[in-house]
């Protein structure tokens, strides 16, 4: 099926957003509303805009309208999930999954087992991310059922779900500071991906080997899997600026905080970079580009 084209205010404000005009761009969103105030692209784009710029109630607002204005319960799941990740921009772990649950009853409802383990896993992101352990786990078990029970599941997607789930408890046992138990679940992890059916997530296990080594406090193991995971991940950026600080390098703790928040992206990895650099005052980059 054929995408469908997408509005021409879309592009400009998204294009604005990607200079890092915020303000430009809400105001593009806003003239459209203007006119239509039930406009559902344009009421996702304006909170989206407004959730990068640290404005979430008024971000939801948006949402909500994209929510009641919804012709079919498609459109209103995706307008729910927005509102989900509205809430992981301010570390709201609590109110993340009570619109993500929307979301997951809406793929229950159609049977669709895959995209109710994508959602739950969403949701156990943002609560790992904002330190509620407990609710992650939860979600993570949730995701991880719901995805197994997909009918005529393949072997690939069987090791994919095993995968997602060591990776999960590796980073939750780190957390709690179970060492021993963390290094079981790396070990299961890759024991799922060597299997070799799911070649695209090789880039995650650097990512797992830099999470457990960075909260064992082996920041030199840990900065050089960062190095190896995807260096356009706002949440590795992150990582990255983390490690640094704790090796005690600030110019480069900056430089990669500064990567982080110019994020665009309105899913976990976006709400917790924006989240960590929302106060900082980061210098502007040297030099073009």
């Amino acid at each position: 099926m054929q995408r469908a084209e997408q509005p021409e205010f879309i592009r400009q404000g998204n294009e604005l957003a990607r200079q890092r005009k915020l303000g430009d761009a809400l105001a593009v969103f806003q003239k459209v509303l203007a006119t239509y105030p039930n406009s559902l692209p344009a009421n996702n784009a304006a909170g989206i805009v407004l959730d990068l710029m640290g404005r979430g109630e008024e971000a939801r607002k948006y949402f909500q309208t994209a929510i009641d204005s919804a012709p079919t319960d498609q459109i209103k799941a995706t307008a729910e999930r927005a509102m989900a990740m509205s809430y992981a921009f301010e570390g709201n772990c609590a109110k993340t999954g009570e619109y993500e649950q929307k979301v997951f009853d809406y793929y229950v409802a159609t049977k669709d087992f895959s995209q109710q383990g994508e959602i739950a896993d969403e949701a156990a992101r943002v609560c790992i991310d904002t330190g509620d352990l407990d609710a992650a786990e939860k979600w993570y078990g949730i995701g991880h059922d719901a995805g197994l029970k997909e009918p005529n599941i393949s072997d690939a997607r069987k090791d994919l779900w095993e995968f997602r789930w060591q990776h999960a408890l590796a980073r939750l046992a780190a957390r709690r500071g179970k060492l021993a138990e963390a290094d079981q679940h790396v070990d299961a992890a890759k024991a799922a991906l060597d299997k070799g059916t799911n070649p695209q997530q090789a880039a995650f296990l650097p990512y797992l080997v830099g999470y457990v080594a960075f909260y064992r406090g082996d920041y030199k193991t840990a900065l050089e899997n960062f190095g190896k995971s995807n260096q356009n991940d706002p949440f590795i950026q992150c990582m990255m600026a983390e490690t640094y600080e704790k090796l005690g390098d600030k110019s480069k703790a900056q430089e990669f905080f500064r990567k982080a928040a110019g994020t665009t992206a309105h899913n976990p990895p976006g709400a917790y970079a924006k989240r960590m650099t929302r106060n900082m005052q980061l210098p502007a980059a040297s030099g073009g580009g």
